[in-house]
């Protein structure tokens, strides 16, 4: 069963699932494809691109996979996808990929707040959080458990690692390492996310051992590089330091506060 309010224009075409609910004043283009169990909030605009997940709900007056903000676009056949269980909060906008990528992606189980921006050819993780008025830079890749703080900023082709934390109001012009906690304008290192890792089960071991990993990349006695041999010596066979240490080695702008 599909609850569609008089006042919605719904193109014929568009592709909708099972128990679906479209508030009042809502556009959806043909080019469309939304799963089961959605919402979609009163004067949220749903436009061609757009590949809905199932349960996945949009709060009132969300952009979802306008045209990209890239003066190179033009106008070509490209996605913006949202996986199962996302939220989309209120004037949120969602823009869809250019042909460089195809798609702009956000995972399952997100939260994206109120008039936060998620760009052109961006890729958002699993279980992230994006919080109130976060603006991303288009390119961005963010991994899975990341939680960006209210007001941040991220420059374009940003990459944060899994885990991660970025502080409210924080300016992001380098890459965010997997599982610290970065804040200040600028961004900088501002210690291992401990609280997140502990509650989302990584054991103390492992915690203490990547703990000591960023002591050694964060030293001042240290560059990057030779912190790295070092983190490999040590700790090298732990799993969450090689996928640091395969992030550190993918990064083209350098790591946040160093």
């Amino acid at each position: 069963m599909k609850t569609i309010h008089p006042t919605a224009l719904v193109n014929p075409a568009a592709k909708l699932g099972e128990n679906i609910i479209v508030g009042p004043f809502v556009l959806i283009e043909s080019d469309v494809e939304i799963g089961d169990d959605c919402i979609i909030g009163p004067h949220a605009v749903i436009y061609n691109g757009a590949r809905l997940g199932n349960r996945v709900k949009i709060f009132q007056g969300a952009s979802i996979a306008n045209f990209p903000q890239d003066l190179k676009f033009g106008g070509e056949k490209t996605l913006l996808i949202i996986g199962d269980d996302t939220v989309v909060r209120e004037f949120a906008t969602l823009h869809r990929g250019t042909l460089e990528t195809g798609k702009s992606q956000v995972g399952k189980n997100c939260l994206l707040m109120a008039y936060s921006h998620i760009p052109h050819d961006c890729s958002v993780g699993d279980n992230c959080i994006i919080a109130n008025s976060v603006q991303i830079g288009g390119h961005s890749h963010i991994e899975d458990w990341v939680i960006i703080g209210g007001l941040a900023g991220l420059h374009q082709f940003s990459r944060v690692g899994e885990h991660s934390m970025i502080a409210g109001a924080a300016k992001v012009t380098q890459d965010v390492p997997p599982y610290i906690l970065a804040a200040h304008n600028p961004a900088e290192f501002n210690g291992l996310n401990v609280i997140g890792l502990r509650r989302r089960g990584f054991n103390a071991e492992d915690i203490q051992i990547l703990k000591e990993a960023y002591g050694y990349l964060y030293s001042k006695s240290l560059n990057v590089s030779q912190a790295v041999e070092v983190i490999k010596s040590k700790f090298g066979d732990n799993i969450y330091v090689r996928k640091v240490l395969n992030f550190l080695n993918g990064s083209k702008r350098g790591i946040v506060g160093k």
